[in-house]
């Protein structure tokens, strides 16, 4: 019988992996806290005592906990700590589910960063969007700058895809034309 696991790559170990090519690094990053808030943002704002400063795509988050919009009602909050605001719908008008363990982290830095992005999507880096969720890879991601590095969430069952795209588009940057 035929072994359909041959035909997937393996999944690298998350804590060590790292793309490494002059001018370029892409690792994984875990012990985030990432959560999906849909509905009355403003009123998710006030229960959670969170400013309601969302960024977009290619746009820059600071600090420990930020928010990142990925539709008209819905953000993407991103924490070191776990919120005490718990899951489900609250009756102000806002719904919290806990989506860590979905989506995977990877962090993109260097001077070759941008023609990474060039090659991952069809946007205008240097012009931030309303929304972050973008087509990068030829996947669904979130995508943004958290302080001089970019910062791409993707769906965690995409994330050797997208590691394995990397490692291929990583060896053709040409570190002397950025």
């Amino acid at each position: 019988m035929r072994n359909l696991a041959e035909k997937w790559a393996v999944a690298p170990d998350w804590q060590a992996a790292t793309i490494e090519v002059p001018g370029l690094a892409i690792r994984s990053l875990s012990g985030l806290n990432q959560y999906l808030v849909s509905g009355d943002l403003e009123a998710w704002s006030k229960a959670s005592g969170n400013a309601l400063q969302p960024v977009g795509a290619f746009g820059r988050a600071e600090g420990d906990a930020y928010a990142v919009q990925v539709a008209r009602d819905r953000l993407l909050v991103v924490s070191a700590r776990p919120f005490d605001i718990g899951q489900g719908w609250h009756s102000q008008g806002f719904g919290v589910t806990t989506v860590s363990a979905g989506l995977h982290i990877f962090e993109v830095e260097g001077a070759a960063a941008a023609d990474f992005v060039a090659r991952a999507t069809t946007l205008d880096p240097g012009k931030a969007s309303a929304s972050a969720a973008i087509s990068f890879a030829g996947i669904s991601a979130v995508v943004y700058r958290h302080s001089e590095k970019l910062r791409v969430h993707i769906d965690r069952g995409l994330a050797t895809y997208f590691w394995t795209w990397a490692e291929t588009v990583s060896g053709k940057i040409d570190i002397a034309g950025c």
